[in-house]
């Protein structure tokens, strides 16, 4: 009977037969305990999920899912302890203060907190922070290309990969997009050596090392030949350069500036209550 009546209250919606020019009276479809659920609540997803029959038992399920939850909090709600429903309160209060104390701040710092952020300072930042920004990792600025063995004019891609003109690489990037199976510069920035290692067939043992006398690498086995130009290079345990940091340097200085205006935030408004007399202690013990 329940499943006939969701049914035909369904077709009504969907026929539009309410005049939603005028007040509609709210359509009750379920009572558990105090609670009544109306129509109106059933979400739209459960409501016009396919054929009418189909969003009857969905709307059956959400019924039983309801009534089971509320009975469940009416039950708990009679049957907790005084102590318990007066740390429950205690806790949505503070829940309320924390939110409300939230979305005040975020829609001050909205209106009202510079958010500009200068290469200055950043570098300011850096430089007075130096030590902070140590590196864990080898990182490099490099050029890697894989080709295959057989590519024509290798003795030409070699020579353009060691170059550091720019003529030249343009020229390297168009025979290699051509030929080559890889070839990627990373966008002219620092990665970690381990990203760029794994690309290469043979281990390297001692990165330090290696970093330290190796500019260009090239290797060639019966397949595809290897080619690495390492432009520029930096040590772990060294500083990190400033361009490797500077979206954390600007992700610092951004959360120093909102501590900073929170902060200013509530000394003002803890001031100009005391001003207003509008916070005063009663009772000093």
């Amino acid at each position: 009977m329940i499943r006939i009546a969701i049914l035909t209250l369904l077709i009504l919606v969907a026929g539009g037969c309410a005049d939603r020019g005028n007040q509609v009276k709210r359509i009750p479809l379920a009572r558990a305990g105090e609670s009544i659920l109306y129509l109106d609540e059933i979400p739209p997803a459960v409501m016009s999920s396919g054929l009418p029959a189909d969003s009857s038992a969905m709307v059956q399920e959400f019924i039983n899912k309801w009534a089971s939850r509320v009975l469940m909090y009416q039950k708990a709600r009679e049957n907790l302890s005084p102590e318990l429903r007066e740390d429950i309160e205690r806790q949505i209060s503070e829940t309320r203060a924390d939110l409300t104390i939230y979305q005040y701040q975020r829609q001050m710092m909205l209106e009202k907190m510079d958010t500009t952020i200068t290469d200055a300072e950043m570098e300011t930042y850096y430089n007075e922070n130096t030590q902070s920004f140590s590196l864990g990792y080898n990182i490099i600025k490099a050029l890697f290309i894989k080709l295959p063995f057989d590519t024509p004019n290798l003795w030409k891609i070699k020579s353009l990969a060691r170059s550091g003109e720019q003529k030249d690489l343009q020229e390297l990037e168009s025979i290699c997009y051509q030929f080559a199976d890889k070839f990627d510069d990373f966008n002219e920035q620092w990665v970690p050596l381990d990203r760029v290692s794994v690309e290469l067939p043979q281990e390297i043992s001692n990165p330090e090392s290696f970093l330290r006398r190796t500019s260009f690498y090239e290797y060639t086995d019966s397949v595809d030949v290897y080619l690495l130009k390492i432009r520029d290079y930096r040590m772990r345990s060294t500083p990190a350069p400033f361009d490797y940091v500077k979206d954390d340097i600007k992700r610092i200085i951004w959360n120093n500036r909102r501590l900073e205006f929170i902060q200013n935030l509530e000394t003002g408004i803890y001031r100009n209550a005391i001003e207003e007399n509008r916070f005063s202690i009663i009772n000093k013990r």
